[in-house]
């Protein structure tokens, strides 16, 4: 018995299909079915059932599935040990990234960069999803830390945080928009969006869980007219009339030179934050305490 068989098998339980577990590990297809074949001949039990339309273990596939995890972290740990004591990092990172985490302040492609050049033999991948299904990705721990929005003035249970970015949330309308008047206004109540047509990040991103918890503390459910993952698409949208586009505030010339106004929204005050998150017991491996170090290290110089 091979690591490479219980890997292999590991992968296709996984995946469900043969096919896609040989994509996932770089290598083609009959050679994964041909060491799975292997490892059940020398088990002498099928592991899995081949006959529906997805692959699943057998009764003593499941059995054997324990045994195979426990015998690949072991021998990855051995592998980290040997590695710590000679400062050679290796493995595999895994960071989630929210729609417009990677702000100009903070330089997320620089260090992973600079990571990976100090760090060759380290694979690092980089996910981008709605802050809600990275949150839920971090605790299973198919993620070692991620830029999200955060919904709520708490920070979300079992995780650590550093906030990279806490803007107020602003309404942003083209010239001539009802809301610019009187036109020495400053700002605009919440409340004055009610049923008016609201141009917005999707469901499960940040900022869009705190507008929908903003609105409901004035009192009204918010018309989401256009959603869109991209900050940019909200301002060309709203810069053409076609609603009230909410979104952090712009810096200073952005909104003009996009055709737009921007006021402040007050009653409440909603901020839109991201932060760079990781779980409360810390990223399980070497490469990703050391990643993370440097994730923090530029967000605190950026500060």
């Amino acid at each position: 018995m091979e690591l490479r068989q219980l890997q292999y098998f590991v992968a296709v339980v996984e995946e469900a299909n043969f096919t896609r577990a040989a994509a996932r590990l770089h290598l083609a297809q009959p050679g994964v079915s041909a060491q799975i074949r292997r490892l059940e001949r020398e088990l002498g039990h099928r592991l899995l059932d081949r006959s529906g339309r997805t692959v699943t273990p057998t009764e003593v596939g499941r059995a054997v599935l324990a045994h195979a995890r426990a015998a690949l972290a072991a021998a990855e740990g051995a592998r980290r040990t040997a590695d710590e004591f000679t400062g050679l990092l290796r493995g595999h990172v895994s960071l989630g990234l929210v729609s417009g985490a990677a702000t100009g302040e903070f330089d997320v492609v620089s260090v992973l960069a600079d990571f990976h050049d100090a760090h060759p033999r380290v694979e690092i991948s980089l996910t981008e999803d709605t802050s809600d299904r990275m949150l839920a990705a971090l605790r299973r721990g198919e993620l070692d830390f991620a830029l999200l929005g955060l919904t709520s003035r708490e920070p979300p249970p079992d995780v650590a945080l550093d906030v990279v970015v806490d803007e107020p949330l602003v309404a942003a309308v083209a010239p001539g928009d009802p809301l610019l008047r009187p036109e020495d206004r400053a700002s605009v109540p919440l409340a004055e969006l009610a049923g008016r047509a609201l141009i917005s990040l999707p469901r499960g991103t940040g900022l869009r869980g705190v507008l929908d918890a903003a609105c409901a503390e004035a009192g009204f459910r918010p018309v989401i007219a256009f959603e869109a993952a991209s900050p940019e698409v909200l301002t060309r949208l709203a810069a053409r009339g076609l609603g009230v586009a909410v979104l952090p505030a712009l810096p200073e010339g952005t909104a003009a030179g996009l055709g737009l106004r921007t006021l402040p929204l007050t009653d409440p005050r909603p901020r839109g934050r991201i932060a760079l998150t990781w779980r409360a017991d810390g990223p399980a491996t070497p490469a990703a305490r050391a990643l993370l170090a440097c994730l923090r290290a530029e967000l605190n110089g950026a500060g």
